[in-house]
């Protein structure tokens, strides 16, 4: 399908500058547009490609001030990243999804099944799990006994909940997520350990995204609980019995130790990690590769391993890339003092 740019200006409340009948067919980044395609352009860092770029189309914020002119059509809006992603988000809507119950699937014993779902070929719902209306659940896909999944749920292939965890509505949990496995709790046994039953759930509140291969462990009794409008990126370890506040989000290879804390909208970098029994108060920010120690304070900025304020942790980083001179400067002082000491 051809879209004018007058039409999508229409409909991101935008104002075209440049050629208001032009078409596009395609969407495409700025560094590599093509003729055609709309691109946007919401990093400064980027803006030189917007002087070469051949895409037909750019979308810019409305503060943009071009130095040179320019060889596409804009559309100003308010917001060129989030008027770009709502753009994305009516093309995902277009696409067409499957729908209905493939075969082979099993349907547990005393399964309740909501309306207009799709369950793809060799999914296993457990006895007694109830699943909300269109809902799209993926080949591959293991759902174990008295799993609740809410409306409009979306299980990609492979993932695995396990027994009595909880799904609420507009969730998505991508390949690989595995929802409920054991806690990692084991008692020291002698010359080994002994291991200590995982009893508890996962609860997962609405609109929740789980990226592909992250693990949520089973609480050894009660609940691990991701709160509404969580993100979690791809491969991220949450243990048993957290707690994730609502609309944090998480980066890839991340960790939350068990019966740890978040507040509600932390930013946790990538590859950061948090110790167990920790409470990190809501708006905590740790950047990546943070190992936090300590309960934090609201807002707080953590850096470090072990973290601590980013401001002072700036001011030492400054200090310790500059060891090695303020080293020999010490030991011509030590010489210098100890001529003067022979004298």
């Amino acid at each position: 399908m051809e879209f004018k740019a007058k039409d999508i200006a229409t409909l991101l409340h935008g104002v075209v500058e440049g050629d208001p009948e032009i078409e596009v067919n395609d969407i495409s980044k700025i560094e590599e547009g093509r003729a055609g395609t709309l691109a946007f352009l919401a990093n400064p860092k980027y803006e030189n490609y917007i002087y070469s770029t051949q895409a037909s189309i750019v979308l810019v914020d409305k503060t943009f001030v071009p130095a040179k002119p320019l060889p596409c059509t804009l559309i100003r809006v308010e917001s060129a990243y989030d008027a770009f992603a709502s753009l994305l988000q009516l093309y995902d809507d277009m696409v067409s999804r499957p729908t209905g119950i493939e075969q082979p699937v099993h349907i547990g014993e005393g399964a309740t099944l909501g309306e207009e779902l799709y369950i793809g070929a060799f999914a296993y719902i457990g006895k007694g799990t109830k699943i909300g209306n269109h809902v799209k659940i993926y080949p591959h896909v293991y759902i174990g006994e008295e799993v609740e999944i809410g409306d409009h749920t979306v299980i990609y292939p492979g993932a695995r909940l396990y027994a009595r965890c909880r799904v609420g509505a507009s969730c998505i949990l991508h390949s690989g997520a595995v929802i409920g496995a054991d806690g990692f709790g084991f008692a020291p046994d002698g010359d080994g350990y002994k291991k200590i039953p995982q009893i508890g759930n996962v609860i997962i509140e609405d609109r929740v995204e789980i990226g592909a291969n992250t693990c949520i462990d089973r609480a050894t009794m009660g609940s691990t609980i991701i709160r509404e409008g969580v993100k979690l990126d791809n491969l991220i370890q949450v243990a048993h019995n957290a707690v994730v506040g609502r609309n944090s989000v998480m980066a890839a290879q991340s960790g939350i130790a068990g019966s740890a804390k978040l507040g509600e909208h932390c930013v946790i970098g990538g590859q950061a990690g948090v110790v167990g029994h920790l409470t990190l108060a809501d708006g905590t920010r740790l950047t990546a590769q943070s190992g936090i120690s300590v309960n934090t304070k609201a807002n707080a900025i953590m850096r470090g391993s072990p973290a601590f304020d980013i401001a002072k942790y700036q001011r030492c980083y400054v200090l310790f890339r500059r060891l090695p001179e303020i080293y020999d400067q010490v030991v011509d002082l030590e010489k210098k003092v100890k001529k003067l000491t022979q004298i």
